[in-house]
Formats: structure tokens, C-alpha cells, sequence
């Protein structure tokens, strides 16, 4: 049984230490694992691809810029953006890495269908989408088969978060969030259970 952890909001370089822990825990264990649900000060997180920013104008508005070994190009994290981290060895479940990156995409799909909003994928691009925005980001890296990092949910983030550099590499397309979408301001406490629910129902349910 993995357990759904909603963590409250902390800062991106601590919650990067303990992900890192916790990863070398599962390893030596092989114990089910964990899926953290949290919210984070402003920071943009930059994956193994890098990606085009301004680093200098994101610090000067005090977001801070991180390197990490996910897999992706830079992307942020913030306030009102639910950020779902995945910590779990995934041969216990009998998953595989394709199944657990689909079954985040159907889950975050099947849970923005409840609050009445429609979503797809999109060839080629990671995540979850609405028309030509991204509202969730998607990015993972596996060590010894045990996850780390996970999703990136916009719920009332502001669209100008984004602003000094190109949110995963989009050149067609921009960001949204439920907040945009429908108007609704929803807590973060209060839907971080279900989409976590949805995101490890749908990877039980996907085998690829």
C-alpha cells in the first residue's frame, strides 16, 4: 500500500535532500513507498535537457533556480501549484517506467474531468494539456528502479509565474490552470487526496 502524504508547503531544496533520502531508503528496503503531495516557494527547476531562461531576472524576483537529474527542461514550481512527488520502487508494483508516465497523465486527466475540465496528451510533449496549454508538467528519474520527482499541477498559479523563461520548452502553446479554466480557487489540502487517488489508480490500472 502506498501512502498519500500531503507535506504543506516547503522549500524545493529541501524537499529535493529528503526526496534523496527517502530514494536511498527504498532502494536498501524495497518497502512500497510514498507519494508526496506539497506546494513549494517560488523556484524553477531545470531537467537533464536544461532549458532557455533568464536566471538573473528569475532571482531578482526571488525565484530560485535549481538544477536537478529529472528527466525535462525547465519548469516551475510555486504557490497554488499542486506538486505530486513519487517515491517508489516500482518492480515491487510490477510497474514499469512507461506505465507509471502514462498512468500520471491518465490520472491528472480522469481528476481534472471531475472538476469539469477537459484534458489530453499531446504527441511528442510530456504532461497533460488543455487546447495548446499545459496546465500539468510531467517529469521522473528512476535509480535501481525506484522513482523520484513526479508532477507539477497548476491550480490557481498565475500565468506570469512563467514569466523569464520558456516553461518546458513550449513554443506553440503557453500555461494554464483550474483557477483559469473554471474560476474556481481550489485549496490545495483539500484536493491533494483525490489526485493523488486518481495518479496511483490509473498506474496500477496501465501496463506497458
Amino acid at each position: 500500500m502506498i501512502d498519500i502524504r500531503w507535506r504543506g508547503r516547503i522549500g524545493y531544496r529541501e524537499a529535493y535532500a529528503q526526496q534523496q533520502q527517502t530514494r536511498e531508503a527504498l532502494i536498501a528496503s524495497r518497502e512500497p513507498g510514498e507519494l508526496w503531495l506539497l506546494e513549494h516557494d517560488p523556484v524553477v527547476t531545470l531537467g537533464r535537457r536544461g532549458g532557455t531562461l533568464d536566471e538573473a531576472a528569475l532571482k531578482a524576483r526571488g525565484v530560485d533556480v535549481v538544477q536537478t537529474e529529472r528527466g525535462g527542461l525547465a519548469t516551475y514550481h510555486g504557490p497554488g501549484q499542486l506538486v505530486g512527488y513519487l517515491l517508489v520502487p516500482i518492480d515491487v508494483h510490477g510497474w514499469t517506467v512507461k506505465g507509471v508516465v502514462a498512468g500520471i497523465e491518465q490520472g491528472i486527466i480522469a481528476w481534472l474531468a471531475t472538476v469539469g475540465i477537459e484534458a489530453h496528451l499531446r504527441e511528442g510533449a510530456p504532461g497533460v494539456w488543455v487546447g495548446p496549454n499545459k496546465i500539468c508538467a510531467i517529469g521522473l528519474h528512476f535509480s535501481h528502479k525506484v522513482s523520484m520527482h513526479g508532477f507539477a499541477l497548476n491550480v490557481t498559479t498565475q500565468a506570469s509565474a512563467f514569466d523569464g523563461f520558456v516553461p518546458c520548452g513550449i513554443s506553440d502553446g503557453g500555461v494554464t490552470s483550474v483557477l483559469q479554466e473554471t474560476g474556481r480557487a481550489l485549496p490545495l489540502d483539500e484536493i491533494a487526496q483525490s489526485v493523488g487517488s486518481s495518479v496511483l489508480r490509473e498506474i496500477s490500472r496501465i501496463h506497458v
